[in-house]
């Protein structure tokens, strides 16, 4: 029976990459499903304890493992949860330790959204590529005002306005 050590914090995400690889490996896999909690801001410390954190966490985990456990089990794989409580590198070195050293470890969070704006922003294949000159204008159109250039006038367009009005007020 192989065996995959499988990291996830959103059920649905992990269904749709799941999908696929439940269809090639069947029924004869051991799945270790390891719940990664959201991180909490060493700030939340002053108004909630350690202990309420931890009981937190272990609902969250339950509640995921709850829409994702059955799930695999109806497909007929074998499956056990792990709650990280720690640094993954640790639990992952602890989890290969147990399960034997080439057991594939696959990374199925959600990214997270500075990376997936990264994903966005990296350059696209030159076919795909926009043209290198923007479209002109038609003719009579003005061009578009951009943000940069109405915030300039904005402080003397203003000053002007106050100043024409002590003008108004002193005659």
């Amino acid at each position: 029976m192989q065996t995959i050590i499988v990291y996830l914090d959103d059920a649905e995400h992990a269904r749709h990459t799941l999908t696929a690889l439940l269809q090639q490996q069947g029924a004869r896999t051991h799945w270790v499903l390891v719940a990664c909690a959201p991180r909490m801001t060493h700030r939340i410390s002053k108004w909630v304890s350690h202990s309420a954190r931890e009981n937190w966490r272990a609902k969250w985990a339950d509640k995921l493992f709850a829409q994702v456990q059955p799930w695999l089990a109806d497909a007929g794989a074998q499956v056990s949860t792990v709650l990280a409580k720690g640094p993954l590198p640790a639990l992952q070195a602890q989890l290969l330790e147990q399960y034997g050293t080439q057991t594939p470890v696959m990374d199925m969070r959600r990214p997270k959204l500075q990376e997936a704006q990264e994903v966005q922003a990296a350059p696209q294949e030159p076919a795909q590529a926009a043209p290198a000159t923007p479209a002109a204008p038609a003719a009579g159109t003005p061009p578009p005002v951009t943000y940069k250039s109405q915030r300039r006038w904005t402080l003397p367009g203003t000053l002007a306005g106050l100043g024409l009005m002590f003008l108004l007020a002193a005659d």
